[in-house]
């Protein structure tokens, strides 16, 4: 099965590259080769740690001979193969997980075990898809090979609902190195639709600002990702809507530090320096779990300003492609006509092209890729500056332009500050406006002149 997430959609595309005949006990009966590819599209959401796990019911009664790749998490009953070399799953609906990296050889397949971690399909492609390989059986004596139905992918957790299986043409696949080409006897496809509701109890991220000319700091909503305790001495709390973890459970990444926000992630946007031709913003992005690494992690932003050049000096940053107008914006990369995966950005603010920009950051290999868990002292954090050329006909530092419309975090949509809440530019604003070099040079003349 193949998992093909577009900005809006991930799909199952299982392939079915051959089927073969064989005889066991003196009785005919058939099998078939599947080789099944997830495929990432999704331009900014990635599968992290524990991985993605592909779930499905059997139409008939197949059994799992054997598997390359990857692995079913239960043999279940096999009792009825006892005179012949047990099955690798007789389960009626399999679960199937990853392979790590350091499986044997001999049961590594092209394209597997990646521990089920699937990258951003904007960040690395290459790393973005997953494969395996099975052998099907207990077929009995009819050839006609019905499409598994009731498909599930857990990524790791709840988000994805996936469509019917359903037939398309048979795909094309290479083989001897790409020399000879092969076409599959069947090719079986599926979509799974990402939801932030279904995965999500409350939002897990939240947005701060603030900025060189105002002290005043915008903090995240309070509330945003649920209320605190009302005793403020506590400093371990359990996100709203969740029930006590056990002490291995995954639900152990809901212990996070408390704050009036209650969100897993921060990202603050401030404003640091405005020059003549360029302006400066320093992104960081804290991590208030006590129990949960981030690994890979990616934040996505929308503004205008990222029409200009743009120098991330501690990220690896890419623009994406974006359309819209009016106030809202879209991404539509790999599946033409789908809604986006980003909801309607926030109101109209003047100075606004048509279609905000939209920026893509993510951390260095062996750097910064991985945001830590926040210790009782300090939460983990990881941060650069950001040096942006200005559009000197739309650039300003009035009525928030200069502030980030909608930020993304692992594709979530971070809850933003009401703009009524935004440091504003004081009412004496000329001093902020960057000195002109060629002013200064002829001050300087004068009083040369003057006192020479």
């Amino acid at each position: 099965m193949g998992l093909f997430l577009s900005l809006e959609r991930s799909l199952a595309l299982m392939l079915i590259s051959l089927i073969t005949a064989c005889t066991l006990s003196g009785i005919k009966q058939f099998s078939f080769f599947a080789r099944v590819t997830i495929q990432n599209y999704y331009q900014y959401r990635h599968v992290d740690k524990l991985g993605w796990k592909l779930g499905w019911t059997w139409a008939k009664n197949e059994t799992i001979l054997s598997m390359a790749g990857a692995f079913a998490t239960k043999q279940g009953n096999c009792s009825s193969f006892k005179f012949q070399t047990p099955p690798h799953s007789c389960e009626k609906s399999p679960v199937i997980a990853d392979l790590m990296p350091d499986a044997l050889s001999e049961n590594k397949p092209d394209g597997c075990c990646h521990g089920g971690l699937l990258a951003a399909w904007a960040i690395n492609p290459s790393k973005s898809f997953s494969s395996f390989e099975m052998t099907i059986g207990n077929l009995g004596t009819n050839p006609n090979v019905q499409a598994p139905i009731n498909l599930t992918l857990m990524a790791p957790g709840p988000g994805y609902t996936c469509d019917l299986i359903e037939d398309t043409d048979p795909t094309v696949y290479s083989d001897i190195g790409g020399k000879r080409q092969l076409q599959a006897y069947r090719t079986w496809k599926s979509t799974c639709t990402y939801s932030s509701f279904i995965a999500n109890q409350a939002p897990v991220c939240c947005v701060s600002l603030s900025t060189f000319y105002n002290p005043k700091i915008t903090s995240c909503p309070t509330c945003s990702c649920g209320c605190r305790e009302a005793d403020k001495n506590t400093v371990s709390c359990i996100r709203e809507g969740y029930s006590e973890p056990e002490s291995d459970s995954f639900d152990n990444y809901d212990i996070v530090q408390c704050t009036d926000h209650m969100c897993p992630v921060r990202i603050h946007w401030h404003i640091m320096t405005n020059y003549v031709t360029h302006w400066k913003v320093k992104l960081t992005i804290s991590n208030y779990n006590y129990e949960r690494n981030y690994s890979n992690w990616n934040v996505l932003i929308q503004h205008p300003g990222f029409s200009q050049s743009t120098t991330a000096y501690s990220f690896n940053s890419t623009m994406l492609p974006s359309f819209g107008f009016s106030g809202t914006f879209s991404l539509q990369y790999c599946s033409s006509g789908q809604d986006s995966d980003i909801s309607p950005a926030s109101p109209h603010v003047p100075g606004r092209t048509l279609a905000d920009e939209v920026a893509l950051f993510w951390g260095i290999e062996y750097y910064n890729d991985e945001l830590l868990y926040a210790e009782e002292d300090k939460v983990g954090a990881v941060s650069t500056q950001i040096l942006l050329r200005k559009d000197l006909d739309s650039f300003t530092l009035r009525n928030g332009w200069a502030l980030p419309r909608r930020i993304y975090f692992n594709g979530e949509d971070c809850q933003m500050p009401l703009p009524d809440t935004f440091p504003m530019l004081p009412n004496v604003s000329s001093s902020l406006k960057p000195t002109n070099p060629v002013f200064l040079l002829c001050i300087y003349l004068t009083f040369k002149r003057l006192f020479t």
